[in-house]
């Protein structure tokens, strides 16, 4: 996409720097927890079981982040989870940047996998732009409406 340019991370919590991780968790709670006005336990005992890409802009700021959960942790398959862009940047084609980046990540680690995801229900449309098709109903998480949804391997 013109105009976003992001160096990407992929590593495991334990390869992260201190200061990478905690960009991350700063990101997530002002996103998830004070924008979003959510209160949820956002370390939840994942995320030592995933893959983290993190996109940070030329000055190493965190524009864009979501972890990639192990098959059999969350679910049978591998799921993509926690995406997020900063605030600032919103609607200028980071996430979709984003997205595209975790989808690839994805499909290398785990190849001929299907990838679920529980989308914010509100996010559907978006989803279904990188070929992920909703299943089931929508189901209440932390007061928030989500759907299941599944990329085809």
């Amino acid at each position: 996409m013109t105009g976003v340019a992001l160096s990407w991370t992929f590593e495991r919590l334990e390869n992260l720097a201190p200061r990478q991780v905690y960009d991350l968790l700063a990101l997530r709670s002002a996103v998830f927890v004070v924008e979003q006005n959510c209160v949820f336990q956002d370390s939840d005992g994942v995320d030592e079981r995933c893959w983290h890409l993190l996109g940070h802009d030329q000055d190493q700021r965190l524009l864009a982040y979501l972890r990639i959960v192990d098959a059999g942790v969350k679910y049978a398959e591998p799921s993509i989870g926690r995406v997020v862009t900063e605030p600032a940047v919103r609607g200028q084609g980071y996430g979709v940047v984003l997205m595209e980046e975790g989808i690839r990540r994805a499909q290398v680690v785990w190849p001929g996998h299907i990838i679920r995801i529980g989308a914010q229900h509100r996010l559907e449309h978006f989803y279904q732009n990188f070929g992920f098709e909703s299943i089931g109903d929508v189901y209440i998480e932390d007061d928030i409406p989500h759907i299941e949804m599944l990329l085809a391997a």
